[in-house]
This record gives structure tokens, C-alpha cells and sequence, in this order.
């Protein structure tokens, strides 16, 4: 692929050095310190939401189709616009996209708090995901600037250890904050977040900006893109209660195929398109996306399951559960520094093709857990999982990132970040769609063996969909604790199978990945993009 070189002297030159006269203003690891700050309320909230959802439905009265619809509704924005959001920060600077996202992440979550019904949450929530968006790809852009080619990978490495620690806090500081507070808080903790992120970028940041980025909007390439993001993840996110084979699913995913073809052809007709197809005659770049795709819909497409075998299996708490997934999530805040600077030594290949199959060892061993199944083997899975993705985030990325032009920063943070929107969604839609399969052949089975009555009707519509979360069915007043025991104990059992087939298809999924990972390389453009304060 042909790259864009920046003819100034700034461009080839390491990041200002503060002890040399210059100022804190620039410095490549107060840089990631503030960046780092940001981002971390983007990946707190995925989490840290969700065990606030039961609460918020029972004090604002939602229905269960409205609260869904607070995490939906953000993570809808949130994919649509990263593309775009990239863009913003090529054209107009990272440092000003970054700014006006913190502030726009932190007002929109005081908004969400101070709401008095779901409506106005579930508004608030889709304008945070488009804060959240503005924020992702801005922060790679500001790495990209700050650091020299040698220690990108160790930067990214520690900001991927950022955004583990605090996917991994999500649950339980959410926990403690609806048990002892209110879910009000859940919200109003991104106040201080935003405004320590907001005065430090004001501080340090150095705007970061290529001299010949485009300085003109693809209008139409825009519109076609963010009507088709939206047509495919909506697709995918209503897949599961619609069906896949329903026609207002395929309505949408087909429309959403549509509009991407035509997106490809109107970017080779654009004067200055939003992606230029250039951009995918890098193979490794074209691989780094498509890796993020499939790592992400075996990660987070069988992590989704993780919790409610946690809770609803083996009866834990929020809080508890979220303790429980510590050597996973410890891995990765350990492990994301270290693949940086293994990354910087060995290129990403090695890291990565390592880092899958070990991911791959991990899904197959999940998939051998059962009710009674300990922490000592939960602990070691966990642990694999999260040493064998940590090279995984940080060389994708770094694959992406580093093989895109300069001027096209943003636009790449973009793809890394929509790339893992895309592939979180549908491997939770796909993989739940199989585990809601599964767990309704075998549970008339389990229940008929464990001695039970057979559930017909509503009441066995409502007893499978019971099932495919682990919830045992609250058993009428007077029912023997045998026949309790033995209702739990068939439901739990349909789970697991269930549970159990989607790790092992994720296995597979991170197989693939791994087969893949034999076609990236190390970034080949150039360090840094020109510097304007």
C-alpha cells in the first residue's frame, strides 16, 4: 500500500521531552495518563450499567423492552458513529474531539441521573454513546502523535490494561454503588471522571492533526455508512427476540449488506471519502479488523453467558460474581503492558497467533464446566482467558492503527473500535441464539429425568426462556424441597448445556482467529503525524 508521508520536520522527530524546555504539554506518557482517564468511563459504563438495569426498571416502572433499551440504545450510537467520530478527530484535531467528548460523556451521565422516567434515560443514554464514540478513536489518534513507532506498542499495551481494569471494576462498583447509594450514582460518577479528564487534556494534551488530512466531510459516504451500522447491529441486537429467520430480521440485515455495497462504491467515486478503499490493500490492516471482529464474538460473545452461570448457577451475588472474574480481568490488566513490549520485540504475529490459540484452550476448557464445577478450575479458564486475549487487543490494534496512513488515524482508531462493536454483538446474538437452542431441546428431557410434571403452554414458554438465563422457577408455596431442588437442578443442567455448546463454537470462532493472525504485521508507516498546538 502506498503511504502518505508528512512533509514536516515535526513528523519524523520523537515526542517533545519536558525536562528539555518544552513543557508538560505533549509528553507521551502524561499523553496516555489523560487519555487513559477518558476512555476509562467509556469502558466502566459498559459494565457498570448493567447491574444497575434491574433497578432502574423497578423505581422508573420500565417495561423489559424499555430497559433494554439503555444498553442498547448505547451501544447502538456508540457503533454507528465510531467511524465517523474518527473523521471528526482527522479534520478538526484529536485533542478538540477528545475534549468535547469528555464533556459531552460527563453532562449527558449528570442528565441520566437527574431523569424521571425511562424515556428521557434511554435519550440521554444514546447521546452518551455518541460522547463515548468521539472519545475512542480521538484517544489512539493522541497515542499515535505522542509516541514513536518503538513504544506505541507498549502504550497501547497499557491503555488496553486501562480499559480491562475498568471493564473489570464495572460490576463491582456498580454493585456497591446500587446496594449502598442509589443507581443515580452509577451515572454520577462519571462527573469527576469527566472533569479530571477534561483538565488534564486542557493541561497536557497536544493537538495532534495531519497536514494533509481531508478538509471536507463525505456527506453521503456518512449517511450511507451510519444507516447501514445501524441497520446491522439493530438487526442483530433484535435477532434473538424476532428470530433470524423472521422478515423483519432479514429486512434489516439484508438492508444493512445493501447499504455497505453501496458505501464501497460511492467511497470509489468520492473526491475525499470518509474511507478510502485504499486503506484495505493492506492486508495486515484488513486482517487486524477482521481479527478484532472474531475475537470479539468469541470473547464477548461467550463471556455474556459468564455471569449468569455465576449468578444464577452458583447463586452469587453481583458483587461476588464480578470478584470471581478477577483472574480474568487481572490477566488482562497485567497482561496488556506485557504484550506491548513483547509486541515491540517480536512484531504482533507471534503475540497474536499465541495469544488465540491460547483463547481457544481457554473457550474449550469453559466448555467443560458444569453445575458443580469449583473455583480452582473456574479460576484457571478464567486466567487463560484474559492472558491469551491480552496480546490480541494490543496487536490488532496496533496492526490497524499502525498500518493506516497518518492522516487516517482516527478513521483506523474508528474501524478497531466498530470492528469490536460489530463482533461483541453478533457473537452474543449468535451464540445466545445457539445456547437459547440447545437449552429447549434438552430441558423437557432434564425435567422428565429429574421426576417433574411436564410444563406446557405459556408456563413452558416461560420456564424455557427462565432457563435459558439459569433462573429456576419460584416454586408454589408447600412444594417439597426435594421438588425444588430437582426444578433447579433441571433448569441449571439445561443451562450448562447450553452454556457449553457456545463455548465451544467460540472455541472454534477463536481458531479461526488464530489462523488469521498469520497475516499481520508490524505497522509500516510513519511515527508521528504533524504537531500543532
Amino acid at each position: 500500500m502506498s503511504q502518505s508521508v508528512v512533509k514536516n520536520s515535526e513528523a519524523d522527530a520523537p515526542p517533545p521531552n519536558p525536562r528539555s524546555g518544552g513543557g508538560l504539554k505533549g509528553h507521551p506518557w502524561l499523553t496516555l495518563l489523560t487519555v487513559a482517564v477518558g476512555v476509562m468511563m467509556v469502558a466502566l459504563d459498559g459494565t457498570i450499567v448493567a447491574i444497575a438495569n434491574p433497578v432502574i426498571q423497578e423505581k422508573l416502572h420500565a417495561a423489559p423492552s424499555e430497559i433494554q433499551w439503555v444498553t442498547s440504545g448505547y451501544l447502538l450510537a456508540l457503533a454507528v458513529f465510531l467511524i465517523t467520530a474518527g473523521k471528526i478527530g482527522d479534520r478538526f484535531g484529536h485533542k478538540n474531539t477528545f475534549l468535547v467528548g469528555a464533556v459531552g460523556f460527563a453532562v449527558t451521565s449528570a442528565a441520566i441521573g437527574f431523569a424521571g422516567n425511562i424515556q428521557t434515560v434511554i435519550a440521554f443514554r444514546v447521546l452518551q454513546g455518541l460522547f463515548g464514540a468521539l472519545l475512542q478513536p480521538a484517544a489512539l489518534g493522541l497515542l499515535r502523535g505522542a509516541f514513536p513507532a518503538e513504544k506505541l506498542n507498549m502504550a497501547i499495551g497499557i491503555w488496553g490494561g486501562v480499559i480491562g481494569a475498568s471493564t473489570a471494576a464495572g460490576p463491582i462498583v456498580g454493585g456497591l454503588l446500587v446496594e449502598h447509594v442509589n443507581w443515580e450514582s452509577v451515572f454520577f460518577i462519571n462527573i469527576p471522571v469527566g472533569l479530571i479528564a477534561v483538565a488534564l487534556g486542557l493541561w497536557i494534551l497536544r493537538d495532534v492533526r495531519a497536514e494533509n488530512a481531508a478538509k471536507s466531510f463525505d456527506l453521503p459516504g456518512i449517511a450511507l455508512l451510519s444507516v447501514g451500522m445501524f441497520a446491522l447491529v439493530f438487526g442483530i441486537i433484535k435477532a434473538p427476540e424476532w428470530g433470524w429467520g423472521d422478515g423483519k430480521t432479514l429486512l434489516f440485515l439484508i438492508g444493512a449488506v445493501v447499504l455497505m455495497v453501496l458505501f464501497a462504491l460511492w467511497q470509489g467515486k468520492a473526491r475525499e471519502p470518509l474511507i478510502p478503499l485504499s486503506l484495505f490493500r493492506s492486508v495486515p490492516l484488513s486482517a487486524g479488523v477482521l481479527l478484532m471482529v472474531l475475537m470479539a464474538f468469541a470473547f464477548f460473545g461467550a463471556i455474556f453467558f459468564v455471569t449468569f452461570y455465576l449468578q444464577n448457577v452458583h447463586g452469587m451475588k453481583p458483587v461476588e460474581a464480578g470478584v470471581h472474574l478477577l483472574p480474568m480481568t487481572g490477566m488482562m490488566i497485567v497482561g496488556s503492558p506485557l504484550a506491548g513490549i513483547a509486541i515491540g520485540k517480536l512484531g504482533p504475529r507471534i503475540p497474536i497467533v499465541a495469544g488465540m490459540l491460547i483463547t481457544t484452550t481457554a473457550m474449550f476448557g469453559m466448555s467443560t464446566l458444569d453445575t458443580g464445577s469449583g473455583n480452582g478450575v473456574m479460576s484457571l479458564w478464567f486466567v487463560l482467558m484474559g492472558l491469551g486475549i491480552s496480546p490480541v487487543m494490543v496487536g490488532a490494534t496496533e496492526v490497524i492503527v499502525g498500518n493506516a496512513p497518518l492522516e487516517l488515524s482516527g478513521v483506523a482508531g474508528g474501524l478497531q473500535q466498530a470492528a469490536m462493536q460489530v463482533g461483541g454483538s453478533l457473537g452474543t446474538a449468535v451464540l445466545g441464539a445457539l445456547m437459547a437452542a440447545k437449552v429447549g431441546d434438552v430441558l423437557p428431557g432434564n425435567w422428565a429425568k429429574a421426576g417433574l410434571p411436564p410444563v406446557e403452554g405459556e408456563a413452558g414458554e416461560g420456564l424455557k426462556q427462565a432457563a435459558q438465563l439459569g433462573i429456576a422457577p419460584p416454586a408454589p408455596a408447600g412444594t417439597p424441597q426435594q421438588a425444588v431442588d430437582a426444578m433447579a437442578g433441571a433448569v441449571h443442567e439445561s443451562f450448562v448445556s447450553g452454556m457449553s455448546l457456545a463455548f465451544a463454537v467460540a472455541a472454534v470462532v477463536a481458531f479461526g482467529a488464530a489462523l488469521l493472525g498469520l497475516l499481520t504485521r508490524r505497522g509500516t508507516t510513519d511515527a508521528g503525524p504533524a504537531v500543532h498546538i
